[in-house]
């Protein structure tokens, strides 16, 4: 099997041969491994500037991390994000790494209009917001809903570029969700289940994503029916044999290795931690291998290829 069919059966909860699928949300580390910024980190402030030549080699060096990535680590799937985000730029990006790597992995993009965790700016006027206007921000999210899939659908009259949307907006900080569960019922759940099932109805599959503690609205946000949830964060008190036990017919898990022990943790900590990960998860299929956030910008390249060599080394099905 391709690494693609490999992580399209995880997500399926089918059984499965060989290594637990991985890939990383985002591996911002390219600078440290591959001497290139990551492409989400490239200011294009003159690209309506660049000839079409210029234009071509920076989406073909961004291709290049993403792919190049995937191969060392041994990805089932690459999550691609658009920069710059224009139609056509997304596109020839996505044209690219089919071009180079065939069929091979799984391919995922952004695209959920739902309303995250506001920012430290606007986070009082938001949450006045909600009781005070609450069809107001139902509009909003379907105003978006309906833009992302029209993006969706044409994408997909290009051919089959992408293969799933992974939805980050995050709903949850470490002690509890942002919304209430029954707000988050009430405002967020109807837009998410939606988006999921227009994506679902063209073909895509769907990982939600959100970090923090979700156990409050875990039951509704499994409801809308992803294929996956993502990332399982142990420091929001998320507990993957848990969810392994009372959820594991309803969704593919994936992630839950600890973010905080990869960064400040002892190299014995980080080790328990993947080989528990490993161990909770793999149980009866329908799980996905990574972090419970990302590979960002401060960790040490040293501690993922460390957590990266244990799964290979034990994170088959045998």
């Amino acid at each position: 099997m391709t690494e693609k069919e490999r992580f399209i059966k995880a997500l399926k909860r089918e059984k499965i041969e060989g290594h637990v699928p991985t890939f990383e949300l985002v591996f911002y580390l390219t600078m440290e491994k591959l001497g290139k910024v990551h492409p989400t980190h490239r200011y294009f402030s003159q690209w309506n500037q660049m000839s079409a030549k210029e234009k071509e080699a920076q989406l073909r060096d961004m291709a290049f991390c993403y792919t190049e990535i995937a191969k060392i680590y041994h990805h089932s799937a690459i999550f691609v994000h658009p920069n710059p985000g224009d139609f056509d730029s997304v596109v020839r990006l996505l044209e690219i790494i089919r071009e180079t790597t065939g069929d091979e992995y799984y391919l995922m993009m952004h695209g959920d209009p739902t309303m995250a965790i506001p920012t430290g700016d606007d986070m009082m006027e938001v949450a006045a917001r909600l009781y005070e206007d609450p069809e107001g921000v139902i509009r909003e999210q379907e105003q978006t809903r309906e833009s992302m899939v029209e993006f969706a659908e044409k994408l997909k009259a290009k051919g089959n570029l992408l293969d799933g949307f992974t939805l980050c907006s995050d709903y949850c900080f470490n002690t509890n969700p942002f919304y209430t569960p029954t707000m988050f019922e009430e405002l967020v759940a109807p837009t998410l289940a939606k988006v999921i099932q227009q994506y679902h109805d063209m073909g895509y599959y769907v990982i939600k994503h959100t970090d923090g503690n979700i156990m409050p609205i875990l039951d509704a946000m499994v409801q809308c029916k992803p294929d996956g949830l993502h990332s399982l964060d142990p420091q929001g008190g998320v507990d993957l044999k848990y969810l392994k036990q009372h959820y594991n017919d309803k969704v593919t898990l994936v992630g839950n290795v600890n973010c905080g022990l990869l960064q400040t943790g002892t190299d014995e900590e980080v080790e328990a931690d993947v080989r528990r990960a490993l161990r909770d998860g793999m149980p009866g299929y329908g799980y996905i291998f990574s972090t419970s956030n990302c590979v960002y910008t401060g960790m040490a390249l040293e501690r993922y290829e460390m957590m990266n060599k244990i799964w290979w080394e034990e994170g088959i099905y045998r």
